[in-house]
């Protein structure tokens, strides 16, 4: 069992910067893959970073590339997003996932735990 906890939500401004962090326990998160997906209210779940096991690759959803960074620290158990320039559109809530081992990354499908989410409000 994989517990994921999730933190580092709040209420910013348009530009501003936050840094997510998915904090593993349970089980070494290093020997997953792992996303972050958000969800805004009346919508679905939707993708926005991946990271391989032990860091070899990265993905981003195209409305996030060039604005977030995933990353891990191994030895903290911890996988994070940095998201930098935030926008009103930014706005939902956060989720972290330990990718189940399918091909594909950014589907809600393929991840077999998840955390109970943080909250990003961006205003204008």
């Amino acid at each position: 069992q994989v517990q994921l906890v999730e933190s580092g939500g709040g209420l910013v401004q348009a530009g501003d910067s936050l840094r997510l962090t998915c904090q593993g326990s349970g089980r070494p998160i290093a020997n997953y893959a792992m996303g972050w997906f958000r969800q805004a209210p009346g919508k679905g779940r939707t993708f926005v970073a991946f990271i391989s096991s032990m860091s070899r690759s990265t993905h981003y959803a195209d409305s996030v590339k060039g604005r977030f960074t995933i990353s891990r620290d191994t030895a903290k158990n911890t996988v994070f997003l940095q998201m930098n320039n935030l926008k009103p559109d930014d706005t939902a809530v956060y989720y972290c996932a330990l990718h189940g081992g399918a091909t594909y990354y950014d589907s809600v499908a393929n991840y077999d735990y998840w955390g109970q989410g943080t909250q990003v409000t961006v205003s204008s």
